[in-house]
């Protein structure tokens, strides 16, 4: 069991979209929608672990089809993501009345983030601690990965925020906010390339 506690903690706290995204969000549009984009990623990270507990993502991602138009999906929105987090507080007309993302988003990202399924997707299938009980293994692995997965994203919300309240000059919380976004896009793109 604590060997799939140190699992979790390694899996989620190293930079993917989710705490990337989190930090941006924190950053550019402060800790209240912050912490509503965290309560859509919480939902829809446990909705991602029950397809991948219920093999429906195993049975819905075994169509390369299917694969294929998720994937541009997932890219899609991440690059709208990271261009909403880089421009944000931006006077470009076009994009200073934007709202941060909500709940709704958090959701839609998790749903299309290629690293929450590889990351359930080990978790759920690895580490077995309960083999007297799959059921009851499941549900500790949901509470065990909850237990870790909610603080780890709150220190990342807390360190956007945190660079927010420096009141920084705008061309640097503008580079700030670019830099965010363009670390989010890398590590997509790092996990679009690398061999499956």
């Amino acid at each position: 069991m604590l060997t799939f506690a140190a699992a979790v903690f390694f899996l989620i706290i190293t930079p993917g979209p989710g705490v990337l995204s989190t930090a941006g969000v924190g950053s550019a549009f402060g800790m209240a929608p912050g912490t509503r984009y965290v309560g859509g990623l919480f939902i829809g990270t446990n909705l991602v672990a029950l397809a991948v507990v219920s093999g429906l993502a195993a049975a819905v991602l075994a169509d390369d089809r299917i694969r294929v138009v998720l994937f541009y999906l997932s890219v899609a929105y991440l690059l709208y993501l990271a261009l909403r987090i880089a421009f944000a507080g931006s006077k470009l007309a076009f994009i200073e009345r934007q709202r941060p993302p909500g709940v709704w988003g958090g959701i839609v990202l998790q749903v299309v983030n290629p690293k929450a399924y590889a990351v359930n997707t080990a978790l759920f299938s690895g580490f077995a601690f309960w083999p007297e009980s799959a059921g009851m293994e499941i549900a500790l692995k949901f509470l065990i990965m909850n237990t870790i997965w909610i603080p780890i994203h709150f220190l990342w919300l807390w360190a956007g925020v945190a660079l927010r309240r420096l009141d920084l000059p705008q061309r640097t919380q503008f580079a700030i906010n670019i830099a965010m976004a363009v670390s989010m896009l890398a590590v997509v793109a790092l996990a679009a390339l690398a061999p499956h």
